[in-house]
């Protein structure tokens, strides 16, 4: 049976010079029928319709006729041989209009047709492979949180990821899916531990402490559980990927000390005012650097601030002291400063030292089996998220049930909510004789001193 593949001239699709392009017709269906260029053309009164060729009345000045048909067949056989070629692929009808459109053009060789149809596979399997690596995947994960996480998640996602391609650097070896076994586990965390080069530091700093290196484990189980549960990678056994952690020391500042920061004069220091007064409005409404950086005039109603956080997207509603409330009105109604949190850190820890802030304070962490120590005046200690850890050590040890501190501060669970307590094992004692003496319980066994001491005698 003959190909549905015919010569046509548009008769009705006439040149300014008075020609008709002539084309290459594949008939594929009743909705696909391609047309393939083929450069001939004639004046529409030379085309025979009848037998679909160029008339040997064709004027000489428009070429010669013999010439011209035959450079038509040889157009009309490249066509030809390219729908063959489909069929013989078992390539569907449907797609062959398409096929044949793909690889057509006047100098068309047909022996490059399977070096062209091989490139195109590998380039096909190279985009699959591609779209298959851990990292395109990563950038994936990424862009379908944006819109479920804060921005400082989405900056710890990316850490992560950077953290992963340093250490594929660092054993020059490809990180795959079928990577993520125990061997890879304990290379990775045993990389992160002592070997990791800190980015953008001054001196040569390596290895991670414990906590952050727990944070990189349990977001990477996050990403590739995400990954199974959208079938995009086969189930992975992650039973054995431990989340490392340690209570991490950190300071809190009493109302006495901070009351030091607020009232440390800063005469000499002017650019510094609008960063203390910032972070003593946050240690005393408990806000993150995220929230109190973000405060807006509308905020403030009825002598309270509410605030939708960042982070876990959960309002809040603070009741404001006389001081917060003074610094929001005075200070910051109607600007709060364009700040960064590194900035931030940085200036606050001038400003305790200006404070006086400066009893030494001695922390440890755990780098493999080796404990590290470091010792820094308090000042050296203090973060934006010292303030937050104020304000609930401070309601905490002021007697505030801890349900009501979580309702200010925003914790959803209890455990996550204590480990924001910062007190000294002798605040715990002087706390818990409080409570006793409140309660009269200082003497439980109802016998007198002299009674107790003629049992001893």
């Amino acid at each position: 049976m003959a190909l549905p593949i015919k010569l046509i001239c548009r008769k009705n699709q006439v040149h300014a010079d008075g020609t008709c392009s002539i084309f290459v017709q594949y008939c594929c269906n009743e909705n696909q029928k391609p047309l393939f260029g083929t450069d001939v053309k004639i004046p529409p009164i030379y085309w025979d319709n009848g037998s679909r060729c160029i008339s040997d009345r064709l004027p000489a000045t428009h070429g010669d006729y013999n010439e011209l048909n035959n450079e038509l067949k040889r157009l009309k056989k490249i066509v030809e041989d390219i729908v063959t070629y489909a069929g013989l692929k078992k390539i569907p009808i449907e797609a062959r209009a398409e096929f044949t459109k793909k690889h057509f053009s006047p100098t068309f060789d047909f022996d490059d047709i399977e070096a062209k149809e091989k490139e195109a596979a590998d380039q096909q399997e190279t985009e699959k492979k591609n779209k298959l690596s851990v990292y395109y995947q990563f950038d994936e994960f990424i862009k379908s949180k944006k819109r479920k996480v804060s921005n400082a998640t989405l900056t710890v996602y990316g850490n992560v990821k950077s953290h992963l391609l340093a250490f594929e650097a660092f054993r020059d070896q490809e990180i795959s899916f079928d990577s993520f076994d125990f061997s890879f586990y304990e290379d990775f965390v045993d990389y992160l531990t002592f070997e990791h080069v800190h980015m953008r530091r001054k001196t040569l700093l390596t290895g991670l402490k414990l906590n952050t290196i727990g944070k990189t484990i349990k977001h990477l189980r996050g990403f590739i559980k995400d990954r199974i549960k959208r079938k995009i990678i086969k189930p992975i056994d992650l039973s054995d990927f431990r989340i490392p952690e340690e209570e991490s020391d950190a300071i809190y500042l009493t109302y006495e000390e901070i009351a030091k920061i607020y009232q440390t004069d800063l005469s000499e220091h002017l650019y510094l005012r609008e960063y203390r007064d910032l972070f003593v409005l946050a240690c005393l409404t408990g806000l993150r650097f995220s929230d109190f950086s973000t405060l807006r005039p509308e905020d403030l109603q009825r002598d309270m601030l509410y605030k939708k956080q960042e982070k876990s997207d959960h309002w809040v509603i603070i009741p404001l002291r006389h001081e917060a409330k003074l610094i929001f009105t005075r200070q910051f109604r109607d600007r709060i400063p364009e700040l960064t949190n590194p900035e931030f850190n940085r200036h606050i820890k001038t400003i305790g030292k200006l404070a006086g802030i400066t009893q030494i304070v001695k922390f440890s962490y755990k780098k493999g089996n080796q404990t590290i120590t470091v010792t820094k005046p308090k000042y050296e200690w203090i973060t934006s998220h010292t303030a937050r850890r104020s304000f609930c050590t401070n309601e905490f040890l002021a007697g505030t049930p801890v349900e009501l501190i979580m309702k200010i501060s925003g914790h959803k669970r209890t455990k996550d909510f204590y480990r924001y307590i910062r007190i000294t094992p002798e605040e715990a004692a002087r706390k818990v004789k409080e409570l006793w003496l409140a309660r009269n319980d200082m003497k439980l066994i109802k016998e007198t001193v002299a009674e107790i001491e003629l049992q001893y005698n």
